[in-house]
């Protein structure tokens, strides 16, 4: 799909899409949970899907009408036959589920793009060596057979956090107590939090002390009913408008939210009035936005850049290629990422969109100045279909092409 963008400003109110962290665990949550839940504000996203697909391989069956998701389980249940989870593309999805069917046991099969495959799984590797769980690997699938048992995890906190998310919500179903030790600085944590702030809300107790988490097997979800707050993630990309000098207003957001990305407005507010250096080891997913907008003011370095190479693109180089489509020079190294301050010119060729959702809204965004035209915009229905039809209401020329 191809997407031409002409010069325009965006002006207007418009609700925040929903936060697809809080949705990916409320939905988990619900489905481990014994009885009937519901979770409202779920859009119909590949990842969404995704994750929809992996609950329907425990056994659990679900309803979606409208945004609202009714989801109807007696819990967990003992996996006799080989189960088939399919993640497309979904990180989330994959790191999340893998741990919550090794409590099942028995044979586990996942499924995924080459691209998520190969993102790594280290840390379940060790985990399954150590506890005699096989894994047969290939391009399309990764085969699991054995049973996750209680345990000590020692868990690299530097790698991403949903491993740690994963463990999380398969240990408290266990038949016995466990303990998480992060044995790094913990990168993401706003994302731990989120998932421990979810499963409070479905009876799950887990004690913290700094970076060790103590389990107690055996535990219950309870059923409930829930809303998923509006998602900074995305809504960072609807805001950065505003420092384009557009006059957008974004609606629905928690302003206590325990979502990491919320630190997305005073960076740009930062790159709107300095040349800063901004350490995006917790908030990775605003890497290609807050790229975009320095770009578009003073230039800015930054740090904790490291994991973009395993997102759905090698985001920091998937950037750099695109903003030199606008003059802008980009020094990408091993944790740091540099934009150089400079003059941008509209592209006198097709920007591309790395089959990265976050790439695609970026470039959109940068594109609303000079104009440009994008191809591979398909990649928005993994987080945020109606991100088109959403610019274009507040005033953003685009026009789409299949």
């Amino acid at each position: 799909m191809k997407v031409k963008i002409e010069p325009s400003i965006a002006r207007g109110e418009i609700e925040a899409p929903p936060s697809k962290s809080y949705a990916h665990r409320l939905l988990i949550c619900s489905a481990l949970a014994n009885g009937v839940s519901t979770v409202k504000g779920i859009i119909n996203s590949k990842d969404m899907e995704a994750t929809l697909n992996c609950i329907s391989a425990l056994g659990v069956s679900f309803n979606c009408e409208n945004d609202t998701v009714t989801v109807n389980s007696d819990g967990l249940h003992k996996n006799n036959d080989a189960a088939k989870f399919y993640c497309n593309e979904s990180g989330s999805t994959l790191r999340f589920f893998i741990p919550i069917a090794l409590a099942c046991g028995g044979i586990n099969e996942f499924y995924g793009t080459e691209r998520l495959l190969s993102r790594g799984l280290e840390v379940y590797e060790d985990i399954c060596k150590k506890q005699g769980i096989s894994i047969e690997k290939c391009k399309e699938k990764v085969v699991f057979n054995g049973q996750l048992q209680p345990d000590t995890f020692n868990v690299r906190g530097d790698i991403s956090s949903q491993f740690i998310t994963g463990l999380l919500f398969a240990l408290p179903l266990l038949n016995g107590d466990s303990v998480i030790n992060i044995t790094t600085n913990l990168e993401s944590a706003g994302y731990v939090d989120i998932t421990l702030d979810t499963l409070k809300q479905f009876g799950i107790e887990i004690k913290r002390d700094n970076n060790t988490f103590y389990i107690k097997g055996n535990q219950k979800y309870q059923s409930a009913s829930v809303v998923v707050e509006g998602d900074m993630s995305n809504s960072a990309f609807l805001d950065a408008f505003n420092i384009l000098g557009g006059d957008v207003s974004v609606l629905g957001l928690n302003p206590l939210s325990k979502q990491a990305d919320s630190v997305y407005a005073p960076m740009m507010v930062n790159l709107k009035y300095t040349s800063p250096t901004l350490d995006l080891s917790s908030c990775p997913d605003l890497a290609p936005i807050l790229f975009a907008i320095s770009a578009t003011q003073n230039g800015a370095e930054f740090t904790g850049t490291k994991r973009l190479k395993i997102k759905e693109s090698d985001r920091a180089t998937a950037m750099a290629q695109e903003l030199k489509k606008f003059g802008i020079k980009v020094d990408v190294y091993e944790n740091s990422v540099i934009v150089h301050k400079g003059e941008l010119t509209k592209p006198t060729e097709m920007l591309y969109g790395h089959n990265d959702h976050r790439i695609v809204m970026a470039l959109s965004v940068i594109s609303s100045i000079y104009g440009g035209e994008l191809d591979g915009c398909e990649s928005v229905s993994k987080s945020y279909p109606d991100f088109f039809e959403d610019i274009k209401k507040l005033g953003i020329k685009c026009e789409v092409t299949e």
